[in-house]
């Protein structure tokens, strides 16, 4: 068949062809559907490290922070992780008295091997728990230990935090960040607020300001004064641990909705606030560890906590939020079992087992 041939053919039958527009905007809805996932994917990368661990990754648009408050990564990168991963995070809520530091949230970010999602996983601050060298205390009291008081070491104190959770749970910990509640708050100030859902109203021992029942978006001075309430609570600091998981999961859902992860200038926003205020640790690179948040099937993490007993004496909290000074226990009957799931990367079977245990995030 000649050129002129084919043309006459394609000019005879060119009144078949579909429109153009039609194909080119399903096309376009379908690259948008996958461009918004692959945002909230990534967005997983902020829970993982409630924003901070970001600053490892883009150091570039980050201020130069002082020699004693330099974020610290362990190890160079070795390829993509393999296998289940364990992020240890601490909160830190640090006093004016003087004190030394304690970690009044401590949190496992759990990755299981087949990137399901995220697991958040609390452990109660005033957990009952043996620390090396020490006597047996509380769990917080760990950073304050390994941070000793004359001059505080954070690297230490999280070193210390971090052999008392892996002797606990029998995991490995690959890496770990500690941030201090005041970071927490002007992170969330350059996000705009973050959205909180509240399954039952909370008042604020502190302000005396009341949050309803239900979803709110709050400022950086209202999530930290929310996330240090638990007197007056039904389950007292236990609440507040959920609270605090309520956090997490609304920071991924407003930088997922902002796109903060591609956005240079909101990036560099967040690591101007919190780069002084955040130490990071690990037997693996931090960078290593995010470099699998794509692999994520779900950015929407699951809530779940240690199952623990109240000591026998006091029975329950106290109107303080306080355990006295047993502190709790794990639970003889339930926490082997979690332990052993947590262990055995099997938490996702463990939760559809136990739907009472699992937090509800909105």
């Amino acid at each position: 068949m000649t050129e002129r041939e084919l043309r006459a053919a394609f000019t005879r039958h060119e009144a078949l062809t579909p429109p153009a527009g039609p194909v080119r905007a399903a096309i376009d809805r379908v690259a948008a559907v996958r461009r918004r996932r692959r945002q909230r994917v990534r967005a997983a990368g902020v829970a993982l490290a409630l924003v901070g661990a970001l600053g490892v990754g883009l150091p570039q648009l980050a201020p130069r922070p002082s020699p004693q408050h330099a974020p610290t990564v362990a190890g160079p990168s070795t390829g993509l992780p393999t296998g289940a991963l364990n992020l240890l995070v601490l909160g830190l809520d640090t006093r004016s008295d003087g004190a030394p530091p304690s970690a009044d949230s401590v949190l496992i970010v759990h990755i299981p091997a087949d990137r399901s999602r995220p697991y958040l996983i609390s452990l109660p601050r005033d957990l009952e728990v043996k620390i090396p060298g020490f006597q047996r205390s509380k769990l917080n009291a760990a950073f304050a230990y390994g941070a000793g008081s004359e001059h505080p070491d954070r690297s230490k104190g999280y070193d210390l935090t971090r052999r008392v959770v892996a002797d606990l749970t029998g995991v490995r910990v690959d890496a770990g960040v500690v941030l201090t509640f005041s970071a927490m708050r002007k992170a969330t100030d350059v996000l705009g607020g973050v959205e909180i859902c509240l399954p039952q109203q909370v008042e604020s021992v502190h302000t005396r300001r009341v949050y309803p029942a239900g979803c709110h978006r709050l400022d950086g001075a209202a999530s930290l004064d929310l996330l240090r309430q638990r007197r007056g609570m039904p389950d007292g600091a236990l609440d507040r641990d959920r609270n605090a998981q309520r956090f997490a999961a609304g920071v991924v859902r407003q930088v997922a909705e902002q796109g903060a992860l591609t956005d240079p200038v909101q990036m560099s926003r967040i690591l101007a606030a919190i780069t002084p205020e955040l130490t990071v640790a690990g037997n693996m690179s931090v960078p290593d560890l995010l470099r699998v948040v794509p692999e994520l099937s779900s950015a929407d993490p699951v809530g779940l906590s240690l199952p623990v007993v109240w000591p026998e004496v006091p029975s329950s909290p106290t109107s303080t939020g306080e355990t006295g000074g047993l502190g709790l226990r794990a639970d003889p009957q339930a926490a082997p079992a979690f332990l052993t799931a947590l262990r055995e990367d099997r938490l996702a079977q463990w939760a559809a087992a136990n739907p009472e245990r699992v937090t509800r995030l909105r």
